[in-house]
């Protein structure tokens, strides 16, 4: 099929208008869409008007076998445009300008409506964007909502995190410190301990009153304090915005007007004092506080063992050195003794010493440690004290009185253990008789100075649920001799076992020098000096020094 070609001259405005006139009824005619013959007509047009201005210019209008329309202007500003054209394309055929006229109308009709379509669609996009701009903007206040409450989380996080931790930290210091309080068992040292306990991180300043001091508690804080020991509550004596629980208010008269002050009864069964604190700052914190009551609380008790403790050792000190024996004087026989009561604890009660002459004349040194301590002890003591006396009265010899011994306590305290050694002295016999019951051994001391350990087997504990013989030793004392009878208390330590005690010992009594040999007293301060260098030792001692003589 050969391409339809159409060529017009256009020369003048009528030429122009046939011209567009005749091309808007071919596109009509090949049902190209009226937008696209409105685009292609106005840009005709336009050119058309400037082709004039110029001088004119020659149209042409080809149908290609494939369908397209090809429209050249040739003139100063050549133009060219195709398109398809959806139906066949008819032959070109004039078209009234009247009716072109009316044509281009409908061609404008139609673009305007639709452009009103255009335009309803453009209305309806909006809204959608709108609505979607809506929809955006309330997602990102939601986001914004919840990154809010997320932070609030984080924080409440955070605060719960800062509460817990202090809460554990008070525990733990509460808890370290109820185990310094309740170490000791001296309310002195109980007392120097809590300042350094609570200042400068919970208190300024501490202050202890206790219900039995002479002293008058300061003016600004007496009502105070005597409040917090008769009704037994916490008070404070000082201004403390916003009040503290468990605190009772005071009237104006016994408040301070620096910081705060806090009365804490220190409370076990009774009342032991008051502890009075200055706040660290402006005000006492009221979980700090409920743990300082508590730490009060805790104190209180410590002390009111601490006395008890206390007062239950002096009482078996007294009782014990009551029940010590005055020692004799006796011819041929020097004796000197020592007891010395634990530093540390309540270890008091169970050791003793004894010396007393037998109807024959022959003197007995007795020393002795009860198993257990405290009143208990002290009482078991003097009850063998008093029975050992009894069965050397009829004459018998270091053996039997343990053996005697040893059966008594298996039956009247079965549940009570004792060590005992006892050496008799026989005027005008060079030879010692001894016996041990499970009792640390002798050491014995020639007048030349050289030393030895009695340190034969001796026999099993007193009262051990076992029948027992005791058996007798025999060591030779010249005069000048001295042995040295004493108890586990002064060779045993914790940090080293009693065998280097033992040694210790006997190495002291070897170097003792004529002056202290020269009076038996000063010879017992010089072996005590260097066995007790710690100054500290846990069990109660008891040393008895004997020497012989050539009375």
């Amino acid at each position: 099929m050969t391409a339809a070609h159409d060529t017009r001259t256009i020369a003048s405005a009528a030429d122009a208008a046939r011209a567009r006139a005749r091309l808007a009824r071919l596109l009509a005619d090949a049902q190209v869409p009226a937008l696209d013959r409105a685009r292609v007509l106005s840009a005709l047009g336009v050119r058309l008007r400037r082709a004039l201005d110029a001088g004119g210019a020659e149209l042409a209008v080809t149908a290609e076998p494939d369908g397209r329309l090809a429209i050249a202007l040739d003139g100063p500003e050549p133009w060219r445009h195709t398109l398809v054209c959806p139906g066949p394309l008819p032959g070109p055929r004039d078209a009234p300008l009247a009716e072109a006229l009316l044509g281009a109308d409908e061609d404008t009709a139609a673009v305007l409506a639709g452009l009103a379509e255009t335009e309803e669609l453009l209305r309806l996009h909006r809204e959608e964007l709108h609505q979607t701009n809506q929809g955006v903007l309330a997602l990102h206040a939601e986001l914004e909502a919840a990154a809010l409450a997320q932070r609030d989380l984080l924080d409440a996080e955070r605060a719960a995190r800062a509460e817990a931790e202090s809460a554990r930290r008070m525990l733990t210091f509460l808890a370290n410190a109820s185990a310094v309080l309740h170490a000791s068992l001296d309310h002195e040292d109980i007392l120097r301990r809590l300042p350094e306990l609570l200042v400068p991180e919970y208190a300024r300043h501490v202050d202890v009153w206790l219900v039995d001091d002479e002293r008058t508690p300061p003016g600004e804080r007496a009502a105070a304090t005597v409040t917090a020991a008769r009704t037994g509550r916490p008070q404070h004596a000082g201004p403390h915005p916003g009040g503290l629980p468990g605190v009772d208010d005071q009237p104006a008269s016994a408040l301070s007007p620096d910081r705060p002050l806090l009365c804490l009864p220190l409370g076990g069964r009774t009342v032991q004092g008051v502890l009075t604190l200055s706040a660290p700052g402006d005000r006492f914190d009221p979980d700090t506080t409920v743990m300082l009551v508590e730490l009060a609380r805790r104190a209180g008790i410590a002390l009111e063992n601490a006395r008890q403790y206390e007062q239950h050792r002096d009482v078996a000190e007294a009782l014990q050195r009551a029940q010590l024996t005055k020692l004799p004087t006796v011819p041929g026989l020097d004796l000197a003794a020592r007891y010395l009561p634990a530093t540390r604890g309540l270890n008091i009660g169970g050791d003793w010493y004894d010396a007393f002459s037998q109807p024959d004349g022959s003197v007995l040194a007795v020393i002795g440690d009860v198993t257990g301590h405290g009143l208990r002890a002290a009482v078991i003591m003097g009850q063998l004290r008093t029975a050992l006396r009894a069965y050397a009265v009829e004459g018998n010899g270091p053996a039997r009185i343990l053996t005697l011994l040893h059966r008594m306590l298996r039956h009247q305290q079965p549940e009570l253990y004792a060590t005992c050694a006892i050496a008799r002295f026989t005027p005008g016999e060079r030879e010692v008789v001894w016996a041990a019951a499970g009792h640390p051994p002798a050491v014995a001391r020639g007048p030349r100075g050289e030393v030895r350990v009695l340190d034969a087997k001796p026999g099993i504990m007193l009262g051990v649920p076992l029948p027992y013989e005791y058996e007798e030793h025999t060591v030779e004392l010249p005069p000048g001799s001295v042995l040295a009878l004493y108890t586990d208390g002064l060779v045993e330590r914790r940090a080293a076992g009693i065998d280097a005690g033992i040694d210790r010992l006997s190495r002291a009594v070897q170097v003792l020098g004529a002056k202290e040999l020269a009076e038996l007293d000063t010879a017992a301060d010089a072996l005590l000096k260097p066995m007790l260098h710690d100054s500290e030792h846990d069990d109660d001692i008891c040393l008895l020094l004997c020497r012989t003589t050539c009375g």
